[in-house]
């Protein structure tokens, strides 16, 4: 399809929450489209395609709750999916219910422009696709802009080099070469032990490790599955009450000080051998907001690190010690550590040792060069805001997002950029994103910003905005939430400290889903207080 043309609705990106952004607008009856930069759906995980990539959320939750039939219906094999079966999952939904009809793939949205005479947006695709759009719903992810870092000769590398976030889909035979993998951040730690299976050599390049906790990913058990689908009506119910939009049905503890240490280290021990990395964060109730309380778990954890890496020097290498357990992302693992026990798996500290150039034969460091065929990046991405701004978004007098978000992200219940009428974002900053279970975050978000549409259809009304102060107003609630934590102890991509010039900004509301939910009900509720119309607008719902 060429030209441009005009919808009620564009969405941007054909992920779980775009897909569902789909199926939720068309029941209001408007007409809409869907771009998306791939050639398929499933977006985190159509990109991502490295070795070892699965959730680390349980796939009975893991998974859309609109609908009855397909809970009922869809069987997920593993505990923890792999990327191919989530990529599945999506396809199914898609075709199911009819989405793919809306979407037009391989059309990368570059530009966003408001027009304010005709209050519609402009949208324009890599590809040349034009269109405008009254409402836009930026669905496009808070993990997809790619980070590579600007390593110095590059270009030269007469190997192969990839991003774990843009892995063919024909995969990569590493069977007799020497590979380097840079990042030892959730998908590396998922890479390693996967990679290190067949290459002849693996060097792990590690800036910072990681407090990766055992996954114990196994065969769906059918009782299990079961009593899921079952009980799906409360479990959900739950989860839509709960604070990361999860299901979480094991004891917490209270405060690691209640016990004696003999009491501590039995219950630590308990958890570790049953609870996966996400449950056993919630063993005691002051892990996340006490930093004594965290030190004596950090330190059970780091106890485990060196009774599992055989070499005392690489196990002490492994154990992270400048911040938090649980101030940067969780990691959950099957075998990384066990893979540092490996003749063939070398680990250099390039704190200690940084690399300065990539060689045409490798990678150079301070302390000497490493001879590689193949250079892995594992380096995450420009986090929450990338998505984003690289869409070159202006607004009102033609304001450019990057311009406005330059000193940090500013938003409005995590959904409207004050200046950027009728642009609404679904895991932006300012919302729970990657701290909720984001397919339930996402249902839910959705589900909002419809409900807004259906008011705004319903009263005639042609621009929905906010104003500056009522940015600032939330982006307090957000500080404040974060500021009764520990996430503020570590140099994080939740706050930008992955990218070079970033402003160091906490981008996430981590008061809780279920609060985030309370409050954006309440301001609806309250008139849609802090947000601006053309026109006074009434609540419908």
């Amino acid at each position: 399809m060429t030209g441009s043309e005009e919808y009620d609705v564009v969405i941007v990106g054909a992920g779980f929450s775009g897909l569902y952004a789909i199926h939720r607008i068309r029941q209001l009856g408007l007409s809409l489209r869907c771009f998306e930069a791939g050639d398929g759906v499933g977006g985190t995980w159509y990109w991502n395609r490295y070795p070892g990539a699965r959730v680390d959320i349980e796939s009975m939750q893991y998974s859309y709750s609109f609908d009855e039939g397909l809970q009922q219906d869809w069987k997920w094999p593993e505990y923890f999916s792999p990327q191919a079966d989530l990529e599945a999952y999506a396809n199914h939904v898609a075709d199911r219910f009819g989405l793919r009809e809306h979407i037009e793939f391989e059309t990368r949205v570059n530009r966003l422009r408001f027009d304010e005479a005709e209050n519609r947006w402009h949208i324009a695709a890599e590809n040349g696709r034009t269109a405008t759009a009254k409402y836009v719903v930026a669905a496009c992810g808070s993990l997809d802009a790619t980070n590579v870092p600007a390593f110095p000769g590059l270009d030269t590398f007469r190997g192969q080099w990839y991003h774990t976030s843009k892995w063919p889909k024909e995969g990569v035979p590493f069977e007799g070469k020497r590979v380097g993998i840079i990042g030892t951040g959730s998908t590396g730690i998922q890479a390693v032990p996967v990679i290190a299976r067949t290459a002849e050599h693996l060097t792990v390049f590690q800036r910072t490790p990681a407090y990766s906790l055992p996954a114990y990913n196994r065969a769906t058990d059918p009782e299990y599955e079961q009593a899921w689908k079952a009980n799906y009506p409360d479990r959900r119910a739950a989860m839509f009450g709960n604070f990361a939009a999860s299901y979480m049905e094991n004891e917490q503890y209270r405060s690691v000080f209640d016990y004696t240490p003999e009491e501590r280290l039995r219950i630590l021990e308990e958890a570790w051998a049953a609870r996966n990395g996400l449950l056993f964060m919630r063993t005691f109730s002051d892990i996340g907001t006490s930093l004594e309380a965290n030190t004596i778990v950090a330190e059970f954890v780091r106890g485990k690190i060196r009774s599992i890496v055989k070499d005392p020097a690489v196990a002490e290498m492994l154990c992270p010690k400048t911040y938090p357990i649980g101030a940067k992302r969780i990691c959950m693992d099957t075998g990384y550590f066990e893979a540092y026990n490996r003749d063939n798996v070398t680990l250099v500290d390039v704190r200690a040792d940084p690399i300065t150039e990539v060689t045409p034969t490798g990678l150079r460091t301070t302390a000497g060069e490493h001879e590689l065929d193949i250079i892995v990046f594992a380096t995450g991405f420009d986090a929450v805001t990338g998505s984003m701004t690289r869409m070159n978004v202006t607004g009102l007098d033609g304001r450019d997002l990057r311009d406005k978000w330059a000193d940090g992200p500013t938003t409005y219940l995590g959904f409207l950029v004050a200046g950027f009428p009728n642009l609404f974002m679904i895991h932006g900053p300012g919302s729970p994103g990657v701290l909720a279970q984001m397919i339930t975050a996402g249902e839910w978000q959705v589900d909002f910003v419809a409900g807004v549409i259906a008011d705004m259809e319903a009263a005639g009304r042609q621009r929905i905005d906010t104003a500056p102060e009522w940015e600032q107003r939330w982006n307090l609630e957000v500080e404040q939430a974060a500021g009764q934590t520990l996430y503020n102890e570590a140099d994080s991509w939740y706050v930008g400290a992955n990218i070079p010039g970033k402003p160091r900004v906490f981008m996430i509301y981590i008061g809780g889903f279920d609060r985030y939910k309370q409050r954006c009900a309440e301001q609806v509720a309250n008139g849609y207080e802090g947000f601006v119309f053309d026109a006074p607008i009434g609540a419908s719902r």
